[in-house]
């Protein structure tokens, strides 16, 4: 997680290009919803959903990543998984 936060906070993900600040943003809004477990919501227009972002970023830091449809984006209750990394990444 140490790495995931770097890449997040450095230019790395910043950097890359098409789908780099919608990655941020998206982190930015994603919550830890019980254990082991985050949520988030995500504009996409890749076929099947994130797989950009699933190739150049995700995979490489989460597992298990479901994916559904919706109309806009949704904020969801729990601990900010920025707040999380932060610490993480501190320790």
């Amino acid at each position: 997680m140490k790495e995931f936060y770097q890449k997040l906070t450095n230019g790395t993900i910043q950097n890359q290009k098409p789908d780099n600040q919608e990655i941020i943003n998206s982190i930015k809004r994603a919550k830890i919803i019980e254990p082991n477990v985050i949520q988030w919501s995500e504009m996409c227009f890749c076929s099947p959903p994130l797989k950009h972002e699933r190739e150049t970023v995700y995979n490489q830091f989460l597992e298990n990543i479901e994916t559904k449809v919706i109309d806009e984006y949704v904020e969801y209750e729990g601990e900010w998984f920025m707040d999380f990394l932060a610490k993480q990444s501190k320790e």
